[in-house]
């Protein structure tokens, strides 16, 4: 690492950064540096600890000159790995920096300093956007993680939906003649205060929980550490103003959920769910279409960041993506080669016989 990037780092339990105000405010403005992400606030990061950490995780600070310039929480793996904190409801790896530090760099300067003996260190679910993907070094190997999509409200609203797939303008136009024709309001509720966000999460549970996530045992439900996380997320989030769920209504039973956070002209889709026992109509697809129409008509938001894995409907709303990767940084080079001879032995030797 150049001189010029030399830091000091601190190895403290995770829980200091909930304990203490001088590293809570520091996590913010280096998030606020780089992205300024609303999930990645101290409270979205707190409250993802307290429901889904295991008390094993550290988070690391990075000093340089007479400011703290990087903050990652990591955890051991095994005995000399060591990993970004990462639950599956955190969309990106949990850490921030100064935006001018590569990431490839600060991983260099964690792994020759502050973690003992730590041969492999991976920061996990990156996003390219707020820190550009490094090319493959001798000692490090960057690997795609998903492809996500995100759209850009511009123009107006009708510009943006003639820019639509011709099937899908029809099939939305169809749907909503077919509900007036069978006498159902299909309408958007908006929500964002915070006594609003318990009764929300209950309703969000009950719809997942009647679908395929039940069998899973990935539902959110009021009473799980899911529910327990998203309750308490989007009730500090909305004291800020941040948070927003839009539901889907057909007369007065909710058909489909958005979670959504909100930060100045960015809206980013937490959580998505339908009723699936409606077959006749796509409920989520009227979600979206009167979400997209809302924004538009508002004014604030200007980019919607989807954050889960592309499918094949995000294609009819957008064009736009972008892949999020997971980088690797090896000790030596020499254990880089080694984990590379071993993937192409294990891709040579084909699925198992047995």
């Amino acid at each position: 690492m150049p001189p010029s990037l030399a830091i000091a780092w601190q190895n403290l339990p995770a829980a200091a950064l909930q304990q203490d105000p001088g590293l809570s405010a520091a996590w913010d403005r280096l998030n606020a540096r780089r992205g300024d992400l609303p999930f990645l606030s101290t409270d979205a990061i707190t409250a993802a600890l307290d429901s889904f950490g295991t008390g094993r995780e550290r988070l690391l600070v990075g000093q340089q000159g007479q400011g703290i310039a990087a903050m990652f929480l990591l955890v051991r793996t095994a005995a000399a790995k060591w990993q970004s904190f990462q639950p599956s409801q955190l969309p990106l790896g949990a850490w921030v920096a100064d935006d001018r530090l590569p990431v490839l760099d600060l991983a260099r300067s964690l792994i020759r300093g502050p973690l003992g003996f730590c041969l492999l260190l991976s920061i996990t679910q990156i996003d390219p956007l707020h820190a550009a993907r490094p090319a493959n070094t001798a000692d490090s190997q960057s690997s795609d993680y998903i492809r996500t999509a995100w759209t850009e409200l511009h123009g107006s609203f009708a510009e943006y939906w003639n820019r639509r797939g011709k099937n899908l303008r029809q099939n939305m136009r169809k749907q909503r003649n077919r509900l007036v024709g069978e006498g159902i309001n299909g309408h958007l509720r908006v929500l964002h205060q915070p006594a609003d966000m318990a009764e929300a999460i209950a309703r969000y549970g009950a719809l997942e929980s009647a679908g395929w996530k039940a069998g899973q045992g990935t539902a959110v439900h009021p009473d799980n550490a899911q529910g327990r996380f998203y309750r308490r997320l989007l009730e500090i989030s909305a004291m800020r103003g941040e948070a927003v769920v839009f539901e889907y209504l057909f007369d007065d039973r909710v058909v489909a959920t958005n979670l959504c956070l909100r930060r100045e002209d960015v809206l980013v889709i937490l959580k998505t769910t339908y009723d699936e026992s409606i077959q006749s109509y796509s409920p989520a697809f009227l979600l979206s279409q009167d979400v997209i129409e809302l924004l538009y008509h508002e004014g604030r938001i200007q980019r919607i960041e989807y954050y889960g894995r592309m499918m094949e409907w995000h294609g009819r709303w957008t064009e736009n993506s972008r892949v999020l990767y997971h980088l690797t940084l090896y000790r030596w080079p020499l254990l880089q080669r080694l984990a590379e001879w071993r993937r192409r032995k294990k891709t040579s030797a084909g699925p198992s016989a047995g």
